[in-house]
């Protein structure tokens, strides 16, 4: 070796680069200055020469192998460098041509690198991952990942051989993050990063903020370029910001793309571009508003239906790449159709290739067990304290917001987030700081995700898969609330189903379940939903709960339909609900289109797109959704007939609709039911209309009111009621005719009660008078009675005293004949 050279040599670096274990390379390779000119260092292991070739001059100068392991050196008498670029021959004679990656400056800045530390770079996507960048002329892809307690970090793929040593990577400052620009890296490049990790062992792993990964059951990420998509939804977007979506109607319908239709070519999966049109064209027939989609993140598993996800930024290959799921997106805005994802935030899987232990430590997990790990789902747990993986989760939501102009997110699994034991038996779980069951930072992490979709999103909703009663979950952050759109609403659903289940014979011991919910219903903002989770594991297909024949089934899941169409709330129903499926919903297969080639089935599917336009068409059933003025109680004592009676109001007193449902299997005639105003009362949709299958009992007129108190109302009107029925009817105030017949008819009332009242006081002053006559002559009888009573007095008074002058002259006379 030469001398020159040899002095220059680090040999404890060079040693730390050929043994890998360097977590800032370009400190000793590329070009450096040294004494009387500048030194030039590169590894190539498996390499048998090395020439340098100087862009500027092209020039070329032979390197000298320093280490037999490959490592070149090389000393020029020269100030600087500029450009240049490596011819190496191989051990096997092949020639190879590179840009030496050590020669470039960082391409994230301090500036970056501190916001994500603090857990507030809400766009930080665009600078980890895999990004095309040019760099001083030269174009290449920018290599970018977290993680803070690798020894060393390279970027393995084809292009070189997976073989760690070649591209190591630079730690930058005291970030965590390792950062390489690697020029002539194209789009389509398949990658992973290689950590070695204290102990020497070795981890790869797929990138966490890659745009595109392979299809199961292969995981290596995929370099994506900047995307030329041209979307044209603006209009869409611009609305969507303004809207008020609590006042609006949402019918949402939830479908798993993978098994909404399957091509019948052979192939697995329709592409995003296929999908769009299928859906498209179901959904605007059917008159829904929005369509859910169970997660499209990458998932490595099928039965996991999505919800383990590994690459939380890349739309899942099985159909097809990031810029189709774009056409996808831009499809549905421009048929005026929402899309809300399904997003997880709550757990990952363990897979060797994804999150878990990701740099040789518990990096986006806990490191204790009990905190970490769910051992119901045998998956592991987020740190929310942490704020890189907050920031990780919080500008994952944003990225599908901005990048993909979803609609808004569905959280997944809240309360498992909420709850430190949430699933977890005593000895499994650890007490927050307060030694609550509260977990503290998730509850945080959620405010913060919540305010800045508010802030950014523009008009995004999300909303929150919460099953327990934890409070303010859809208020305000600035009332102490999480700060969600709307919750789903688990207890009713649970309650419902669960009277629905019995028999209607039975069903009078029940009736709280199905007036529960409006004890609770306005404080969240609830959606009603019949979900996926409602139709597997064994729990039965929604028309295989309903009781009774085929027939009764039937009738029993068009009113199961109705009432959650009329109960306060938005609405959600999973994909083949609405055909009536009998078999339980799998992955594997397509939804039973057939079914449509059954009356009973089509007639079911009629029925589910006419409420839904109906429900469109009537503001009293959205428009107050949130507010209690929107709903009032008629009638919801009757148990014993199963009937429920009530109001759904709007803005405009016009548009109020009288809901009746009947749970029972028995016909009403007659029935009387007390209504809020004097009018009209016009039957405007039945469930057992012979359109839906049903049996034709319905209200063909308008029914007037009569002055006849029920229901505590002054007036009432008498319909018929179906069995197993639901029946609307609005409300029309009476015509001018009819008002003024109402009015003449009760001004003659009126008239006719005036002359019953005169004649009734007139006959009270006859009675008056006869009773004062007799009452004189009474008085008079009296009056002559005392007098004769004083006279038989003053008689017996003299009668009495003649007595006594009588016997005293007796007594004189005695005493004078005893003298004589």
């Amino acid at each position: 070796m030469n001398k020159k050279l040899y002095k220059f040599m680090n040999w404890p670096e060079i040693e730390s680069i050929v043994y890998s274990e360097n977590d800032n390379p370009h400190n000793i390779l590329g070009v450096h200055p040294a004494t009387g000119g500048i030194l030039i260092q590169t590894f190539q292991p498996g390499s048998k020469n090395v020439t340098l070739i100087d862009n500027s001059l092209d020039h070329q100068y032979s390197m000298e192998m320093v280490d037999e392991a490959g490592y070149f050196a090389l000393f020029l008498p020269q100030k600087s460098l500029k450009s240049y670029r490596y011819l190496i021959e191989k051990e096997d004679k092949t020639m190879l041509e590179v840009v030496d990656p050590y020669q470039f400056p960082p391409i994230i800045n301090k500036k970056e690198t501190d916001k994500f530390n603090l857990g507030i770079h809400y766009s930080i996507y665009h600078y980890l991952g895999s990004h095309e960048k040019v760099v001083n002329g030269i174009s290449g892809i920018s290599f970018a990942v977290w993680a803070p307690n690798a020894i060393r970090v390279s970027v393995v793929s084809d292009f070189n051989h997976w073989d760690g040593r070649l591209h190591q990577m630079r730690r930058l400052w005291n970030s965590g993050i390792f950062e390489l620009f690697i020029p002539g890296v194209t789009k389509g490049a398949i990658y992973k990063y290689e950590i070695k990790v204290k102990g020497g062992l070795l981890n790869m792993k797929s990138d966490p903020y890659a745009f595109s990964q392979q299809q199961r059951p292969e995981n290596a990420s995929i370099v994506m370029e900047d995307t030329t998509f041209q979307w044209n939804d603006e209009l869409w977007i611009y609305n969507r910001k303004k809207q008020k979506i609590e006042e609006l109607p949402l019918s949402i319908f939830e479908l798993h793309l993978g098994s909404f239709k399957k091509p019948k070519d052979g192939r697995e999966f329709f592409n995003y571009k296929e999908l769009a049109s299928l859906i498209i064209d179901y959904v605007k027939e059917m008159g829904y508003t929005h369509i859910e989609l169970m997660p499209i993140m990458e998932h490595p598993l099928d039965v996991s239906w999505g919800y383990q996800v590994v690459g939380y930024y890349a739309p899942t290959s099985r159909y097809g790449t990031p810029e189709d799921f774009m056409y996808f997106m831009n499809e549905m805005h421009k048929a005026s159709i929402g899309v809300i994802l399904d997003w997880v935030p709550a757990h990952f899987p363990k897979n060797d290739f994804g999150l878990s232990n990701f740099d040789g430590t518990c990096l986006y997990e806990h490191q204790n067990p009990k905190q970490g790990y769910h051992p119901q789902w045998g998956t592991l747990l987020y740190n929310y304290g942490r704020p890189e993986v907050k920031n990780y989760l919080i500008a994952n939501a944003l990225f599908w917001i901005d990048q993909f102009h979803v609609d808004g997110i569905r959280m997944d699994a809240v309360a498992s987030m909420l709850y430190l034991d949430y699933g977890k038996d005593d000895g499994q779980w650890i007490a927050n700081i307060y030694g609550g069951n509260e977990n503290i930072e998730a509850i945080e992490f959620m405010k913060h995700l919540n305010s800045m979709i508010k802030k950014m999103g523009n008009g995004a909703i999300v909303i929150a898969e919460e099953s327990t009663a934890f409070p303010k979950v859809t208020d305000k952050l600035e009332n102490g609330g999480l700060g969600f759109d709307f919750k789903w609403n688990r207890g009713w659903m649970n309650d419902f189903l669960g009277y629905m289940k019995c028999d209607p014979y039975f069903r009078s011991h029940h009736h709280s379940e199905l007036t529960l919910s409006m004890i609770y219903n306005y404080c969240e903002n609830f959606m009603l939903m019949f979900s996926h989770d409602e139709v597997v594991h064994g729990k039965a297909s929604l028309i295989s709960k309903m009781p009774g024949e085929i027939s009764d089934k039937f009738k029993n899941l068009r009113i199961a339909y109705g009432y959650m169409m009329m109960h306060p709330g938005k609405k959600l129903l999973f994909m083949g609900q609405d055909l009536a499926e009998f078999d339980e919903w799998n992955e594997k297969r397509e939804v039973h289109w057939d079914l449509l080639n059954n009356v009973m089935h089509r007639q079911l599917n009629h029925y589910v797109k006419s409420l839904n336009d109906f429900y469109q068409k009537n503001p009293a059933l959205f428009e107050l959704d949130m507010q209690a003025d929107g709903f009032e109680w008629i009638n919801n004592i009757s148990a014993d007939e199963n009937i429920l009676l009530f109001l759904r109001h709007g803005k405009i007193k016009k548009e109020t609709l009288l809901i009746v449902a009947n749970f029972a299997n028995v016909e009403r005639t007659n029935y009387k039911i007390g209504v809020p105003f004097p009018g009209n009362y016009k039957e405007v949709f039945n469930s057992d209309a012979l359109e839906f299958g049903g049996a034709g009992v319905i209200n063909p007129r308008a029914k007037k009111t009569k002055e006849m108190e029920c229901d505590t109302r002054a007036n009432s009107i008498c319909v018929t009621i179906p069995p197993l029925s639901i029946q609307v009817f609005s409300y029309l105030p009476y015509s001018k005719k009819q008002l003024e017949e109402h009015t003449l008819k009760k001004e003659k009332s009126n008239l006719k009660d005036k002359k019953s009242v005169n004649t009734s006081i007139k006959k009270k002053s006859s009675l008056k008078d006869e009773l004062a006559s007799k009452i004189s002559e009474s008085e008079k009888k009296i009056a002559s009675g005392s007098e004769l009573v004083k006279e038989i007095e003053q008689r017996k008074s003299l009668k009495k005293e003649t007595k006594k002058e009588t016997k005293k002259e007796t007594k004189k006379e005695s005493k004078g004949n005893a003298k004589f």
